[in-house]
């Protein structure tokens, strides 16, 4: 049972949820084929470039499998963190605008950032989310059917 489910509250259902974009594992799966490639060249860059992958690489995994983004019928309830949480828990009745913010290759490979806005100024930008477009149209789905 994940955060969401964890605090959800009465009469409350979960109507959508994503993650981060695999994108996030680019980086690291670059430096562990320089490391393959420099271990079977024999040269002296494999053993770094393997240590900056699998490091890197058990990073990028430890955020994906602690984040979580979902809409539920009365709420936005995202999650990031392991060690170090930090949570975003907003009414749908007070969420004023959510934005979305795409390069072209996120526009391709289907993945963006998402500022979420709340009344009183909350501004809250979360990077590399799947499906975000998505996302920003359930928000405004249960927005306008709790009004």
């Amino acid at each position: 049972m994940g955060y969401i489910e964890q605090n959800l509250i009465a009469g409350e259902t979960v109507a959508y949820r994503t993650q981060l974009h695999w994108i996030i594992f680019l980086w690291p799966a670059v430096f562990l084929i320089f490391a393959v490639i420099g271990v079977m060249g024999r040269q002296d860059y494999g053993a770094g470039a393997l240590l900056v992958g699998l490091v890197w690489g058990l990073y990028s995994y430890i955020r994906f499998s602690s984040s979580e983004f979902g809409v539920t019928n009365r709420r936005v309830l995202i999650k990031v963190g392991f060690i170090r949480r930090h949570s975003l828990e907003l009414l749908l009745s007070k969420v004023e605008g959510i934005g979305v913010d795409q390069g072209i290759i996120g526009r391709v490979l289907g993945y963006g950032t998402i500022i979420v806005t709340g009344t009183g100024g909350t501004k809250e930008p979360f990077r590399n989310i799947a499906a975000a477009l998505e996302f920003r149209r359930m928000v405004q789905q249960h927005v306008a059917s709790s009004q």
